[in-house]
């Protein structure tokens, strides 16, 4: 959601600019080869479009992390504010920011919807929250767990979401359902969808109210976005990763990386060639992401840093979405998908490669 001024600034500004302006704010920080290729634009109209909105300070550059050569563009903080953490407020939402939006939130507009991804809506909910079954409304029958697109325009039409929709998320646990359920919307490219920072375990340890009432609400027409393939990861793209330098990351706990413990699978262990970069690291104890140092520490420990194409995987994909959200949203990494077919299909597959520990020691 932008702010009047940079509405007023990009009223006026060339067409590319605004397209620019947008690829950024749902794809993060990006260089000028991927602006070309997700934009479609030639360098010469891309460049011209990035300086126009350089001029009016809506984007910011940066030299790539280890290529001093290539410059990273990014949204503006006077675009987008910022928080205390560092992080984006286009894609965080404080708790105290939820809160005095409660009203709001409470009213039948189209244009603000919070939803809570739960299977224990009805036991209590922040008041105008629309329930999202994760279960029931969501996972598709199969290895591939996320809705097809005429699903998907159901669900969210049904909950009074519109394309142009601001949707707030929040889930259980560590907000990992709701991390999947962001990552899908951004698959069908949802312009503005954000997380509630702690989720609702964050939400009742803090004594924000809760409801059993759920809203009224008035369903409207959905129609999704050709998918961005970018983000997301197909069996073959792991297989072809094997052989490429392309970082593979499992996020799950060491025992089920080593493959001791049962996994929904007819193996247990791990994709080769992977780093165990357990899922848990990127929160802290009360549910909020870690700040930015304690983020990056871990993707640094394993040498894994922006410039990186990174694959990210679990068991069905939910616990490694939140884990592509840090990455992607809130880092910035510009090339991160997310294998939501993961260790279900992965390991139940019967003609690919499967690790544990101890078959990796001497």
């Amino acid at each position: 959601m932008h702010t009047p001024d940079v509405e007023e600034a990009l009223k006026d500004l060339p067409p590319s600019s605004k397209f620019i302006y947008k690829t950024l704010s749902r794809e993060g920080s990006m260089t000028l080869k991927q602006i070309t290729e997700e934009t479609l634009l030639c360098s010469r109209t891309a460049r011209y479009g990035l300086s126009q909105l350089e001029e009016e300070r809506l984007i910011e550059t940066a030299p790539a992390l280890h290529d001093g050569r290539q410059t990273c563009y990014s949204i503006s903080t006077r675009s987008i504010g910022v928080d205390r953490t560092g992080y984006p407020n286009q894609v965080l939402v404080k708790p105290d920011s939820a809160y005095k939006q409660l009203e709001t939130f409470e009213a039948d507009d189209p244009d603000l919807r919070l939803v809570e991804i739960s299977t224990e809506y009805d036991e209590g909910h922040v008041p105008g929250a629309v329930e999202l079954d994760p279960r029931a409304d969501f996972f598709d029958a199969g290895t591939r767990t996320i809705p097809s697109a005429d699903r998907l325009e159901t669900i969210l039409g049904e909950r009074g979401i519109g394309p142009d929709s601001t949707i707030v998320l929040y889930s259980d646990g560590f907000n990992e359902f709701a991390a999947f359920v962001y990552w899908t919307l951004k698959y069908y490219r949802h312009r503005d969808v954000r997380l509630l920072n702690g989720g609702k375990h964050y939400w009742t340890e803090n004594g924000f109210p809760l409801t059993e009432t759920a809203p009224d609400v008035t369903p409207v027409e959905y129609e999704t976005q050709p998918p961005n393939d970018h983000i997301r990861a197909y069996r073959q793209d792991v297989q072809n990763a094997l052989s490429e330098d392309v970082a593979i990351i499992d996020v799950r706990s060491p025992e089920e990386y080593c493959g001791d413990v049962d996994a929904p699978a007819r193996a247990n262990g791990h994709i080769p060639r992977t780093v165990n970069i357990e899922w848990e690291s990127v929160v802290r104890e009360c549910g909020r992401f870690e700040h930015r140092r304690a983020l990056e520490r871990p993707f640094a420990e394993a040498d894994i840093d922006e410039e990186d194409e990174i694959l990210v995987y679990c068991n069905v994909g939910e616990r490694s979405a939140l884990v592509w959200f840090a990455l992607s949203e809130l880092l910035g990494y510009p090339d991160v998908a997310n294998y939501d077919g993961s260790w279900t299909e992965w390991g139940n597959l019967v003609d690919v490669p499967i690790e544990t520990c101890e078959s990796r020691d001497p």
